[in-house]
């Protein structure tokens, strides 16, 4: 099974008082949905649906979620059925989707397990 990457690498990859808290515009949104791999907009959140190989899978990802959440003070709205986690974000105190949205978004995609490398 490949090895998942070292949460404190991802939790501290950018200095998070560096990150400017702020909604996008449309413009802006489509772009960083053009580098945010599997996300798309739903009902004004940033939306992805994840499918791991059983529920111990889909639960350690969670777990690496939680902290990163934890890291940013910025926590997600998601839900579990056995493998599959679905995730929206959104700046609430902001009114919707922000910069804090796609860089958690971002450091999500880093978590994912890596396929082999042949």
């Amino acid at each position: 099974m490949p090895r998942a990457p070292d949460l404190r690498e991802t939790v501290t990859s950018h200095t998070l008082k560096d990150l400017e808290r702020r909604l996008l515009s449309e413009k802006d949104l489509g772009e960083a949905l053009q580098r945010l791999q599997g996300w798309s907009v739903a009902n004004g959140k940033l939306h992805r649906e994840f499918k791991f190989r059983d529920f111990k899978q889909a639960f350690s990802f969670m777990t690496g979620v939680a902290l990163v959440a934890e890291s940013m003070d910025h926590h997600p709205d998601w839900s579990n059925v056995y493998n599959r986690v679905t995730i929206d974000l959104n700046t609430h105190d902001l009114g919707g989707i922000s910069s804090f949205d796609v860089e958690f978004a971002g450091r999500i995609g880093q978590l994912l397990p890596q396929p082999p490398s042949h």
